[in-house]
């Protein structure tokens, strides 16, 4: 994310608003803003980002909440891993880390297949294995959760990750400066000497 503080205010200030929009009370479960800010997180500044942006959203929900167990893990292993993978998909696609532009259609395509990912993988283990439901049992009760939360993540995905994006952080480069070596740390985190 570059050294710069103004970016790490606007990555804190987006897990912030995230926690508190998944505070509201009697919401639709799962409509909730997390992958369709962490896209755009992932697309401009990579797999670590992606990924503590998902890891850090879910952990401080369940801590604020006391809703930390074992659900957590496996919500916070199957973000963890859509963080990666985002990282990956918006690199593939021409990321703005190698100065490619994605479209609000990119943002759309991984949130489906995200979400499709994240629900089989929480929605269809956590049941069977902690709460003795049978697997057929998961998949019933997964199909109206997870058409809610597919709704949920498109819009999104199509309104939010283009605008966070565009306002959030295309606005945090300097002027003149190419985004790649603005991105690139004069510091390097496993080596901490100056290069």
């Amino acid at each position: 994310m570059g050294a710069d503080k103004k970016n790490y205010f606007k990555f804190s200030l987006a897990i912030f608003l995230c926690l508190i929009v998944r505070l509201i009370p009697f919401r639709a479960p799962n409509v909730e803003p997390i992958l369709a800010t962490m896209m755009p997180f992932s697309k401009a500044y990579g797999a670590y980002f992606g990924f503590s942006f998902a890891v850090l959203s879910i952990l401080i929900y369940d801590i604020v909440t006391g809703t930390l167990g074992t659900q957590t893990f496996f919500t916070v292993g199957a973000y963890g891993i859509l963080g990666l993978w985002s990282a990956s998909y918006f690199s593939a696609k021409g990321g703005s880390a190698s100065g490619g532009k994605g479209s609000a259609g990119d943002y759309v395509r991984f949130a489906i297949l995200g979400t499709l990912f994240f629900d089989a993988f929480t929605g269809l283990t956590v049941g069977p294995i902690f709460f003795h439901q049978s697997f057929i049992q998961s998949l019933i009760g997964q199909i109206p959760f997870t058409a809610l939360h597919l709704m949920g993540n498109i819009i999104f995905a199509l309104i939010l990750s283009p605008a966070i994006y565009e306002n959030l952080i295309k606005t945090c480069l300097p002027a003149g400066r190419k985004r790649e070596t603005f991105l690139r740390s004069p510091i390097n985190i496993l080596n901490p000497k100056i290069i």
